[in-house]
């Protein structure tokens, strides 16, 4: 749980930054947003620029954060093969070659991120090639190849764009009228007679609150995508592989990645209460395969 406010909190800080930086740009320019339409413009600016800011950073900001080493050249036979393996499935898939990476930790676990289908990395940890069979890493990374291929980066970068947009609007909009209420000024809503602290607080407060109601929209696209991804491996190498690298998985840790490349893992962490998980259990993972639902 610890893991998932962390990652809650990391979101919503993007938010609340964003939230400063409009309100020093609306003090500097005597910008006034009685318009909620132009105020949806500015939300919407800020909420999709955050979200797409952080896409295009996506591959440098997991090399960094994970340490990954990117095969250029192979130094021997299973990095061959692992490269070899992702660019028949790539091609099976219909997208362009992702690169392919390598980084150190003890977890088995695997990712795929990248700004778009054609330029993407395909990412799988020390761990993993040492505890799962060559079929097992197989699935695995048909699964993270499938990802790509699904556009499962950039689709999440838009529902995090649209929800960013509405908390910022929303909570201005209610920051207003409570403010409005709060000094008795019966003109209007939205930001009539708003501004000070005392909106600038209501509006930190309400964009915390929606932040938090909306991340579990993206965790339950973050959660389907998963399912999807599934499918995609089945389809790309074979259902009973998957489910045998899925209950591989079983057997370790939860995801011990950094909670910026949390969503983006095979294998996510615990919380209490689906609601609040980027993966879906691994038992519900399996029981879709072997049930052939998401295919």
């Amino acid at each position: 749980m610890k893991r998932v406010a962390l990652f809650l909190a990391t979101n919503l800080a993007v938010i609340v930054v964003l939230s400063i930086v409009l309100n020093i740009l609306m003090a500097v320019f005597g910008i006034d947003f009685a318009s909620y339409t132009g105020l949806l413009v500015f939300a919407a600016l800020f909420g999709f620029g955050g979200a797409f800011i952080s896409l295009m950073m996506s591959k440098w900001m997991a090399k960094r954060s994970t340490g990954a080493r990117v095969i250029e050249q192979p130094r021997n036979d299973a990095e061959r093969w692992l490269v070899e393996t992702v660019a028949n499935q790539a091609k099976k898939a219909g997208v362009k070659m992702p690169e392919v990476a390598i980084y150190d930790s003890p977890e088995p676990n695997a990712f795929a991120t990248g700004p778009s289908k054609n330029d993407s990395l395909v990412a799988v940890s020390t761990g993993l090639l040492r505890s799962m069979s060559k079929d097992e890493v197989e699935a695995v990374l048909a699964h993270e190849v499938s990802h790509v291929a699904n556009g499962d980066m950039v689709t999440l970068t838009l529902i995090q764009g649209v929800v960013n947009t509405f908390v910022i609007f929303l909570a201005r909009v209610l920051a207003g009228l409570v403010n409005n209420a709060l000094r008795g000024n019966q003109s209007g809503g939205g930001r009539h007679g708003g501004g000070g602290f005392a909106y600038f607080g209501l509006v930190i407060l309400f964009e915390i609150l929606f932040g938090m109601l909306a991340q579990i929209i993206v965790f339950y696209f973050s959660r389907q995508r998963e399912y999807r991804a599934d499918a995609g491996a089945a389809r790309l190498v074979g259902p009973q592989k998957m489910i045998a690298a899925l209950r591989r998985l079983q057997q370790g840790r939860e995801s011990q990645l950094d909670d910026r490349m949390l969503a983006f893992g095979i294998k996510g962490k615990l919380a209490k209460g689906e609601l609040m998980m980027t993966h879906p259990p691994l038992e519900k993972r399996i029981a879709a395969l072997q049930q052939g639902r998401y295919s």
